[in-house]
């Protein structure tokens, strides 16, 4: 853990502060901090910027309800720059968009972005508007007894793969199992808000189930 003294603030004595969402990884927005406003942002674990057009403190939040609750503070290898973790109570832009960077700039034709949250979309959308000769659309139309087959059928590709200790096997069949798993998610309405969270939960009780074995 570093000090706020070893921050490098510019010589307006601020620094950039990069917000990002916790769970999805999303850049939400990009301001600026002072000693001052980062020190009550640590106290309160909200996020509290300086603003640069007003001249005064901005509580993230406090007229708007979108406040953001800080899980971490990391500082880059200058030591000139924060990327700031949180969960965001709501929007973040004043656009009312959950992100102020969503004007589209550039795509490249060969590289994609994948994301899981991008394929849960897709799948949903199959599901919604259901499409000639989808595979997706074919499974919920079959319902969840299909559905549920599917996924057993591939738990056991995963194991067989992994029991032969083949690597390039067991990933292709683990992909094929997470997509299964996915349409089933969507079938039961279960989203992966609701799987993250049940994991989060998991891994603060192993904590502290490791910390009493300590003591």
């Amino acid at each position: 853990m570093i000090d706020i003294r070893e921050l490098k603030f510019d010589e307006k004595g601020l620094i950039p502060a990069i917000v990002v969402d916790a769970k999805t990884k999303q850049v939400l927005n990009l301001a600026y901090m002072n000693e001052e406003s980062l020190k009550l942002s640590i106290e309160k674990e909200q996020t509290v910027f300086w603003s640069r057009s007003r001249q005064e403190l901005w509580h993230k939040g406090a007229t708007s309800g979108n406040y953001q609750n800080i899980v971490s503070i990391t500082a880059d290898c200058d030591k000139d720059a924060l990327t700031i973790l949180v969960e965001p109570l709501g929007p973040a832009c004043h656009t009312g968009a959950m992100s102020c960077f969503h004007n589209d700039l550039f795509f490249s034709d060969e590289r994609h972005e994948f994301s899981y949250e991008g394929l849960m979309k897709l799948i949903a959308d199959r599901k919604i508007n259901p499409k000639e000769g989808s595979y997706t659309t074919y499974l919920f139309d079959k319902g969840l007894d299909k559905i549920l087959k599917k996924v057993g059928e591939e738990c056991t590709e995963v194991i067989i793969a992994a029991k032969a200790e083949d690597k390039k096997e067991t990933i292709y069949e683990i992909s094929d199992l997470l997509y299964h798993l996915m349409v089933l998610m969507l079938q039961s309405d279960i989203s992966l808000e609701d799987i993250f969270d049940e994991l989060a939960s998991r891994h603060v009780i192993d904590k502290k189930i490791k910390q009493e074995k300590m003591t």
